[in-house]
């Protein structure tokens, strides 16, 4: 299971899914430092891994049912300090829609050349690694 940070902190589950040649991106209504746009993640509950915490999320988050294919790999955030763990996730059933007001403002589904307008720090190296290979 994964850890909390020194600092006490949950760590985050993010869900990388594409699907039609699109990435899923969601908008926060309040920016985590500079990040405003980003992958569909959140906490990790007590007794949870990082593959249930992202499949919840995004049900949370953008109202897609997703099954979890596969960790990518973890790493603690440079700019926040949290400890992210990065799923790929294929998406099951329905549209991507705000499905969480209070925490999520906009969806996205971005083409790969939008995506450095969206997160122009770029994602984690595992993250821009299957990136390249599923986006081509």
């Amino acid at each position: 299971m994964p850890e909390a940070t020194a600092d006490g902190r949950l760590a985050i589950a993010a869900a990388v899914i594409v699907q039609d040649g699109r990435l899923l991106l969601v908008q926060r209504r309040v920016s985590e430092g500079s990040l405003s746009w980003q992958l569909p993640a959140g906490a990790v509950e007590p007794g949870e891994a990082f593959a249930e915490a992202a499949v919840r999320e995004t049900a949370e988050e953008a109202g897609l049912v997703v099954a979890a294919v596969t960790t990518l790999g973890e790493r603690v955030h440079p700019e926040t300090g949290r400890l992210i763990g990065y799923v790929v996730c294929r998406v099951q059933e329905g549209t991507a829609h705000v499905a969480d007001t209070d925490e999520v403002q906009d969806i996205a589904w971005a083409a790969p050349a939008e995506l450095s307008s969206y997160v122009p720090r770029g994602f984690a190296p595992v993250v821009q690694d299957y990136l390249a290979a599923a986006l081509g």
